[in-house]
């Protein structure tokens, strides 16, 4: 592999600066959650900061019915201890990331903001050209986390890592002081994160799907979810509920089983889409004074859920692409999904 800057191929395995090591427990001590009343705070991996537990999505904050309703909701989730929030250059089209940028103004120093890059297999060039974007989107002069957005082709590792490929972008990026972690998103099929692991490059977080089911069905939680930590990854769970909420309108579990299971794995946060208030005072209320699930409790859930997640009807991100993204669709040239049989 390339690298420019005089940065030699093993630029990533070789001067990885020393971070300080975060906590290894869940959550903090459940006597200061109860006095506090206060989502608790987990380390993000090997970063040496601090994330809460409950993380805002950044999808849905384009959906809102005005800039208006997305203060309120992104105020409202600060005060409310919520301090990492997701976002991505293709969400809307940018406008998650402007109407984030500007709910953020007077905030910024209280949250740990990540978004994401969308090269899909473009070089380092469009990817450091897309990161000034969502800088600018974002009225901010630097990320605390940067990841490579849904890899989720298989061929997307070998491109993501071929010479001038996205891969140097986060190195560059990480050199240059603009991003101060790095990582990468996919929502397909555990081997194409493994295979991404495979190349041993220092990321800093790995974004996953997560939920009741799918322990069950080409399972995150079992094959990706222990090597992540292994590593010292900081793992971000998201999808809790399925996507658009399969789990729940189908029965399977209620919004609070299902974001009470997911944030008792181990990870640093749990991404939750809010394109409301009423949907976010649904959240916080499961996540203060969280307490985690026991091990009978998970396992309980999952075999109720087991045979509604044999097949994977209730996991579309994995099963169909109508959750591919359409900036992805177009390099890997697939057609748009409303013309898709499923």
């Amino acid at each position: 592999m390339r690298e420019d800057n005089n940065t030699n191929s093993n630029d990533w395995k070789l001067s990885r600066r020393a971070l300080i090591a975060g906590a290894a427990g869940l959550s903090i001590g459940s006597q200061a959650i109860a006095q506090t009343g206060m989502i608790p705070q987990r380390p993000l991996g090997k970063t040496g900061i601090q994330v809460s537990a409950l993380g805002l999505g950044g999808y849905h904050l384009g959906s809102t019915k005005s800039q208006e309703e997305t203060n309120a909701i992104v105020h409202e989730a600060v005060d409310s201890g919520v301090t990492f929030f997701d976002n991505c250059w293709e969400y809307h089209e940018g406008v998650s990331e402007e109407r984030l940028g500007i709910a953020l103004q007077g905030f910024r120093d209280r949250v740990v903001l990540m978004t994401k890059v969308c090269t899909h297999g473009r070089d380092k060039k469009v990817a450091m050209r897309m990161l000034e974007e969502s800088l600018r989107r974002l009225r901010t002069d630097h990320l605390d986390v940067w990841q490579i957005h849904e890899v989720v082709y298989w061929n997307d590792p070998d491109m993501i890592f071929a010479p001038n490929g996205a891969a140097e972008a986060l190195v560059q990026a990480k050199r240059e002081g603009k991003v101060r972690f790095v990582g990468f998103t996919g929502h397909k099929d555990p081997g194409i994160h493994l295979n991404m692991l495979s190349h041993d490059f220092p990321f800093d977080t790995i974004q996953m799907p997560l939920n009741c089911l799918d322990a069950t069905f080409r399972s995150f939680e079992a094959a990706v979810l222990p090597e992540a930590n292994r590593r010292g990854i900081a793992p971000l769970g998201m999808k809790s509920m399925g996507g658009s909420g399969e789990l729940v309108k189908r029965g399977a579990v209620t919004p609070a089983q299902a974001l009470r299971y997911a944030m008792s794995l181990p990870v640093a946060t749990t991404i939750s889409g809010v394109d409301s208030l009423a949907v976010l005072r649904q959240n916080l209320e499961v996540a203060r004074n969280f307490q985690p699930l026991s091990g009978e409790e998970m396992k309980a859930i999952r075999d109720r859920c087991r045979d509604a997640a044999a097949d994977g009807h209730l996991e579309l991100f994995k099963t169909t692409t109508m959750y591919d993204g359409a900036e992805g669709r177009r390099q890997h040239q697939y057609p748009d999904v409303e013309k898709l049989p499923a």
